[in-house]
């Protein structure tokens, strides 16, 4: 799971529960609420409790410059304010309600839009668990009988999905691969925030004009030259008109193997039959919030 440094019991050797969690963020805000501010001035000089989330990517995809390359962050612990944010149906209604969430949560200064998906997930389950505790009540959908099931799931205990590290070069989002049919070359690119959102609203677009997105659309993003050239018009008509199938799914595969990624699939008990199931989980409102009205 993303890894929270110091006496945050985040680690799959040494599991605690939610009594022993809340204790020990009792005691890092009291230890600040003895010294608590009394001017507007000191409000806004005063600390709350906070840890230090090791982020799945290691930090080797951002520059040198950049505060993320460390490979960790740092995050305060939710209060009532940012609780207020979950709440907040313009928020929800406009899709921004856990982009706000973050923005709030993080105190390392960094630029939220060059985050990779996978470190945003681990700074997300992290805040969960120190917001509400390690488990986490989801439910599934049985394949067997069709019936929903509900399954606790401890936080603490996701994994992160094993990948080729040996490619990956410090400072660099940027992958050269030839594709094995036509042998032309291109460079290919982690997801980013920045880059996400870019994706997501042309799904919309799409989307209201009553048109289905083609799984291709995913690959113009990621594409970010073909034979040197970085000309995005170039790239998309490459895409639509003749990347071939073959050398479609060789870049999804590639990419698999060196995205770094919390693992989100996990075992659930199948009822009553004895059996289990392998299903995933999605980080959305609900996952901080169940009875949130959507």
């Amino acid at each position: 799971m993303p890894e929270v440094k110091g006496e945050y019991p985040g680690k799959p050797n040494k599991p605690l529960s939610d009594a022993e969690l809340k204790a020990i963020a009792t005691a890092k805000y009291e230890s600040k609420v003895d010294d608590a501010p009394q001017s507007e001035a000191e409000v806004e000089a005063f600390d709350f409790p906070t840890e230090i989330v090791e982020l799945p990517s290691r930090g080797m995809l951002y520059p040198a410059d950049s505060p993320l390359s460390k490979g960790t962050i740092e995050m305060k612990y939710m209060t009532a304010k940012e609780e207020d944010i979950l709440s907040n149906q313009s928020f929800i209604k406009n899709g921004v309600v856990l982009d706000k969430l973050f923005k709030a949560l993080i105190v390392s200064k960094c630029d939220y839009n060059e985050m990779l998906l996978c470190d945003k997930n681990a700074v997300m389950i992290a805040a969960r668990i120190l917001g509400y505790g390690k488990d986490y009540d989801a439910t599934f959908t049985s394949p067997t009988t069709g019936e929903l099931i509900t399954h606790t799931i401890d936080l603490t205990q996701i994994g992160e999905k094993e990948i080729d590290w040996s490619i990956h070069e410090k400072g660099k989002n940027e992958f050269p691969f030839e594709l094995p049919n036509s042998k032309r070359n291109v460079t290919l690119r982690i997801m980013t925030q920045s880059v996400q959102r870019s994706y997501d609203k042309e799904i919309k677009g799409l989307e209201k004009l009553k048109k289905s997105a083609p799984s291709s659309t995913l690959l113009k993003y990621v594409i970010t030259s073909l034979d040197g050239d970085t000309d995005n018009a170039k790239i998309r008509k490459f895409v639509d008109n003749q990347l071939l199938a073959v050398d479609a799914r060789a870049i999804r595969k590639y990419l698999t193997s060196i995205t770094p990624e919390i693992d989100m699939d996990i075992e659930v008990p199948d009822g009553d039959t004895g059996d289990t199931f392998r299903s995933s989980f999605a980080i959305g409102l609900d996952f901080f919030w169940p009875d949130a009205k959507i």
